[in-house]
């Protein structure tokens, strides 16, 4: 074999070296949206077994607002087995909504603010809030890197071909409802 050919096997392996590792990078930055995904799931499935109890709290005090119980409840179901991203967004949208009403209706009752188990878990929903936040910029983070080496030369080449496509974002239609409630009552004097 000349010089022509070592050069010639030298390029095809090296061609083969640049392919296997872009598609190692594929598979990690598909693993990663999915890790993404999953940690959104499990704080939303932390705040809905949440919510019960903070139902059960607030509904001790304001007994007549039975409909915005029924719709936390019903709501609480759709988000922890929505489906895909979408799917989850909105479910995720529709609860964070129910829950400003929730605490809204809190609001009226003076005594139920001053409730210690009320402030534990407001407390509570808080954190949640605060890392289902970090959870959702995670995950798009990782569809921004996956989309990006999916969509650019050379990857987009082989990407599609290998099975390897665009992520949606997690995001909602409505703006008003992509951040946390405000969960802020007054404490109670010591």
């Amino acid at each position: 074999m000349g010089i022509f050919g070592w050069s010639i096997l030298g390029v095809v392996v090296l061609a083969l070296v640049a392919l296997i590792a872009m598609y190692n990078r594929l598979v990690r930055l598909r693993a990663l949206v999915k890790e993404g995904f999953s940690g959104i799931t499990v704080q939303l499935r932390r705040r809905a077994d949440l919510i019960p109890n903070l139902v059960e709290t607030v509904q001790g005090y304001a007994t007549h607002e039975r409909e915005v119980f029924e719709q936390v409840t019903q709501a609480r179901a759709a988000t922890v087995n929505p489906g895909g991203v979408a799917a989850t967004a909105q479910a995720d949208a529709q609860m964070t909504g129910l829950l400003g009403r929730l605490f809204a209706v809190a609001e009226a009752y003076p005594e139920l603010k001053a409730n210690t188990n009320f402030l534990q878990l407001q407390d509570q929903l808080a954190s949640i809030e605060g890392e289902l936040q970090s959870s959702r910029r995670y995950y798009n983070a990782t569809v921004r890197d996956l989309n990006s080496s999916v969509q650019s030369f050379p990857a987009v080449l082989v990407a599609r071909p290998l099975g390897f496509a665009e992520e949606p974002f997690y995001q909602d239609d409505d703006p008003a409802i992509q951040s946390a409630p405000k969960v802020a009552f007054p404490r109670p004097a010591a």
